[in-house]
């Protein structure tokens, strides 16, 4: 670890603030403002939940079990005496009682020579150990990837890989494409990659909103729902072309926030890396050396699992956990298995001054602005959860422990308000047994024989997403995070591995992160809040246009010396404060306590549109604040402060909306998704009474079937409105395609045709082929129209 004396710090942040206010300066006198109504571009990641749809017998996920050593020692130590013979009879049950025959995030396998001569050189090169170098050697686990069945060749690979084989396929040039949509969808290929568990698509367009354009919301929207449709395109492609259906794997993509019920189940069954072997994605895709990155996603598995098991002395430091009585967490984490949605914004404005060497947007001065817009963001963050998109998790009383249902959440906030949520949270959690919260005792027969006896239900979380992963670091004393230094967030890296909580060789995790032009070749943000939007017409246009807005109103207050570093100070209690409102609303708590001399002067001044505030009488110094009244405070300093760049951005009916689903919980995004759930089960009792296996298998239920079905319909919607919008500008492209397809008919007309195939899920290979042309036409329009 490097270490920097205090007085290169001090000067070097003293001449940093004198650039930062100069180049301000200079942008007042311009009246320029960054991420402002046509300013701004939207790029997204999305992370998807797989499954493979069929019997042991012939799915891979079961069969890798089966046929592995780890399965057959097992069988032999149990027989031996050696392991408890539950060991093994939880793990065949596992296999031969899943009554559904879903196999989240299974593996697939096919026979080679169905892929056309393009997917296979794609292939070949993608098996590359390095791939810069075309003649060089081939990946060392290359036996994972080419099996034998039957003496015949089969191919054996990630349906997140898959995703880009198929694309792959249907670009060869004996499919009547112009040369010109093989060239862009061969560039498209690198949007379809994942380090992680579940596929990641980088979103195929990146949408920006022009004067007299719809919002960039709206346009976010539509590049998501069409980002969608092509991967149920080409889910369905591969299961009929390359006879995946036929052989009794059945894959579907959707989405889907949290790691699957059954995956987390068989964590519990199988050693940490075991586990690892099973769901590490192979990273394929998207990195030059992928074996490199593989390994990398390992340790970052093995950190989180680490970072878990060392949040219990957290606890017990907090006097959460006052004695020696805990159920530890597994040894391995089902976290990296969680889904969102990754939103970034980037300025036109500051990435072109950011390329002028001129104009005084230094690294510095990014990394300044950047980190303070961050932390006036991450004030405004309780506004999008439950509201925009949700993650809706039962927990039985059985297994409300704090060392399980905090989660990294004593990573992430200090001692204080981690010890006043967890109370807090008791309170509001059916557990409660003659007027007093009542928790589990340990072992899990007797717990829920109690809960039964005492009609104990655990709780529902609105976001159990935000919970269950490690959304973001918190400053230590000594390395703030977002004190605006260029280099702090990798002293506090290095800070935090010496401590076993991090990694320093892993990526910074925030909530809402910048995105620096050295790094990312623009200037912007990331928002990683994300977790399930039920409608991306509904929710995810509002959610997005509401992030543009508040980033450019916090970027507005940056430049015009509203707000400054000193008003929001980089102490680790001072983030937790802030941050506690955001995870308060994620667990669904309804009240915060703020010190009533809270040292952050920004926070204090959206308190004062809080009427309903009172001193706390439990917490001395402490003010007792309502969740619902804090987020519509925010509304209203939004509102009042923000008056100008509300209508800057016509954003008057947005924060209608948006008001309206704080005050209505049906109208919010965890209201709609419980719903849902509570409707595929016809019950009559509420959903924070029925039992956490059945309520979390019906969204699980939902989000496979009817959300899919809908989202889908949205991506329809979406890629007939493009067609019809080529039509008329005459694309040579579309026309094109539409020749080989069908030159009788309009490219409208034919998706008219065969929509409802693709609905049904019955379309044929060369229906699909063209539907994906298609897609790649539209997307090849809208790329080279932002050029």
């Amino acid at each position: 670890m490097t270490l920097i004396s205090p007085t290169f710090l001090h000067h070097s942040l003293d001449k940093l603030k004198d650039d930062s206010h100069q180049f301000a300066a200079r942008l007042n006198k311009a009246d320029l403002s960054p991420f402002c109504q046509y300013d701004t571009s939207v790029g997204m990641e999305y992370e998807m939940q797989v499954a493979v749809i069929g019997s042991q017998e012939n799915v891979d996920l079961p069969k890798t079990i089966r046929e592995s050593s780890f399965f057959r020692n097992t069988e032999k130590r149990a027989a031996r005496g050696d392991l408890h013979k539950s060991s093994l009879s939880a793990l065949t049950e596992f296999l031969d009682y899943n009554e559904s025959d879903i196999w989240e995030n299974s593996w697939v396998r096919f026979e080679e020579d169905r892929l056309s001569h393009f997917a296979a050189s794609v292939l070949a090169h993608d098996l590359l150990a390095d791939k810069r170098f075309p003649d060089g050697h081939l990946r060392s686990d290359l036996d994972k990837f080419k099996i034998s069945q039957n003496n015949t060749p089969y191919l054996r690979i990630p349906i997140s890989y898959l995703l880009k084989i198929a694309f792959a396929d249907i670009l060869a040039p004996e499919a009547g494409l112009p040369d010109i949509l093989i060239k862009s969808g061969t560039k498209l290929l690198h949007n379809f990659q994942s380090d992680n568990t579940s596929p990641e698509i980088l979103s195929l367009t990146i949408p920006a909103a022009a004067s007299g354009d719809r919002s960039l919301g709206t346009l976010a929207a539509g590049e998501t729902a069409r980002t969608f449709l092509v991967s149920q395109l080409l889910t369905q492609y591969a299961n009929t072309h390359f006879g995946l259906s036929a052989s009794g794997q059945h894959c579907i993509v959707y989405n889907a926030p949290h790691a699957p019920s059954r995956q987390k189940k068989l964590n519990e069954l199988v050693p940490d890396g075991y586990y690892r072997h099973l769901f590490m994605s192979p990273c394929l895709s998207g990195w030059d050396k992928g074996e490199e990155k593989h390994k990398y996603m390992s340790l970052c598995h093995q950190t989180l699992s680490r970072s878990q098991l060392n949040a219990i002395g957290k606890l017990k430091d907090a006097g959460i956990i006052t004695n020696n009585l805990v159920i530890l967490p597994n040894t391995s984490n089902t976290c990296l298995a969680n889904n969102g949605t990754h939103v970034s914004l980037g300025s036109t404005l500051l990435t072109r001054l950011a390329v002028d060497p001129k104009s005084g947007f230094t690294t510095g001065v990014e990394k300044y602005f950047g980190d303070l817009v961050i932390k006036i963001v991450e004030h405004f963050l309780p506004l999008f959860v439950n509201t925009y998109t949700a993650a809706p998790y039962r927990v039985n009383f059985a297994d409300f422990h704090p060392e399980k249902v905090l989660g990294f959440l004593p990573h992430e906030l200090d001692y204080t308000h981690l010890r006043m949520l967890w109370r807090r949270w008791k309170k509001k959690a059916d557990i409660r047994f003659m007027g007093k919260p009542l928790t589990p005792f340990g072992p899990h027969k007797i717990d829920s024989l109690l809960a039964r006896l005492l009609r104990l239900h655990g709780d529902l979380i609105p976001d159990f997403r935000l919970i269950d992963y490690f959304i973001t670091l918190l400053s230590s004393e000594s390395c703030p995070a977002l004190n605006g230094m260029p280099g702090n967030q990798e002293q506090l890296k290095y800070e935090l591995t010496e401590m076993g909580i991090f990694d320093s060789r892993m990526s910074m995790y925030l909530p809402y992160r910048m995105r620096a032009y050295k790094d990312m070749g623009y200037s912007g943000f990331e928002g990683r809040s994300y977790s399930l939007f039920p409608s991306f017409r509904e929710d995810m246009a509002e959610a997005v246009d509401l992030q543009n807005l508040i980033t450019a109103f916090a970027y507005k207050l940056v430049i015009q010396g509203e707000v400054q570093h000193r008003d929001i100070p980089d102490q680790p209690s001072v983030e937790s404060e802030r941050r506690q409102i955001f995870f308060g609303t994620a667990i669904g708590i309804p009240t915060v306590y703020i010190r009533t001399d809270s040292a952050n002067g920004f926070l204090r001044s959206i308190l004062t549109h809080v009427p309903s505030q009172r001193p706390s009488k439990r917490y001395k110094n402490y003010i007792r604040v309502q969740m619902h009244d804090y987020r519509l405070a925010l509304l209203r300093y939004l509102t009042t402060r923000g008056t100008g760049i509300v209508e800057e951005f016509g954003a008057e009916k947005l924060l209608e909306s948006l008001q309206e689903r704080l005050i209505d919980p049906q109208l919010a995004a965890a209201g709609k998704i419980i719903a849902h759930a509570t409707g595929i089960l016809r019950g009559k009792r509420t959903a924070g009474k029925i039992p956490a296996d059945m309520f979390n298998a019906a969204t699980e239920k939902y989000y496979r079937t009817e959300l899919k079905a809908n989202q889908l319909q949205e991506g329809l919607a979406v890629l007939l409105a493009d067609c019809m919008e080529l039509e008329h500008v005459a694309d040579c492209n579309l026309r094109e395609v539409m020749k080989a397809i069908d030159p009788e008919i309009s490219a409208h007309e034919y998706l008219r045709r065969v929509e409802k195939s693709v609905r049904m899920e019955n379309a044929s290979p060369a229906t699909l082929r063209h539907m994906l042309h298609l897609c790649l036409a539209v997307c090849h329009y809208h790329n080279l129209r932002k050029k």
